[in-house]
């Protein structure tokens, strides 16, 4: 596993150093920086297979640092949070990040977030399979195997688990589809975060295909059950 280089952007340095020492532990090589300036730097020069962010850093904010960073790069970002701070959490999530964990954390969580996001991004940059089915509903169709999304004829772009979602809905269009349900298929079953990454993606899937995001033709929330994607 010496290959996975994780880098740590942690401005307390007692956690950066606790953080290092247990994915070290795992195999994994990790390199920590305590600003934003140098998490910017470090990121650049040395390509990691994985980042953990703080929002809260001198310099450059974890928020900003996660912009610049999703505007060249598709590494997965887990964001790490103030336990009050849902405002960041969302605005993370919304920014390109993957996922999160809210301080205080304990290590056996972070390392199996960080050991999910890894894993799905590693199956999600495999080798494309062109005789995998192409799949449509309304405006939209979907070439799992191309990896590519057209609405009506134009080409979008869609962020990996953007693309995992869509998917499932188009997969079971018409069917609801409960939150539990879509977490698994998309974010897997060791996930342990909440529902908000999911409405998230979901908000996102919406202003990329819908003509109206703010109300929504295709794909629809069923009230206190979950969504499904319907045809006009």
């Amino acid at each position: 596993m010496t290959d996975v280089r994780v880098l740590v952007i942690e401005d307390e340095e007692p956690l950066a150093d606790s953080i290092k020492y247990n994915l070290e532990l795992e195999g994994y090589e990790v390199d920590v920086a305590l600003g934003g300036n140098s998490g910017l730097r470090k990121f650049k020069e040395q390509d990691p297979s994985l980042v953990l962010l703080d929002v809260m850093l001198p310099e450059i904010s974890g928020l900003d640092l996660c912009r610049m960073m999703r505007a060249d790069s598709d590494v997965p970002i887990i964001m790490i949070t103030a336990r009050d701070s849902e405002a960041d959490k969302v605005t993370g999530l919304e920014l390109g990040a993957d996922d999160y964990v809210t301080k205080p954390f304990s290590m056996r969580e972070l390392l199996a977030r960080v050991r999910a996001n890894l894993r799905r991004h590693e199956m999600e940059s495999g080798t494309p399979n062109l005789d995998e089915e192409v799949l449509t509903g309304g405006p939209v169709k979907l070439d799992v195997g191309r990896h590519e999304v057209s609405v009506d004829g134009e080409p979008v772009q869609l962020r990996p688990r953007e693309f995992e979602l869509l998917a499932a809905f188009l997969r079971n269009r018409g069917m609801l589809m409960t939150r539990d349900r879509l977490i698994t298929e998309v974010w897997g079953m060791d996930y342990f975060g909440d529902t908000k990454t999911l409405d998230v993606h979901i908000k996102r899937v919406r202003k990329k295909i819908e003509p109206n995001p703010k109300a929504p033709r295709y794909l629809i929330t069923v009230r206190g059950l979950g969504y499904k994607f319907v045809d006009d």
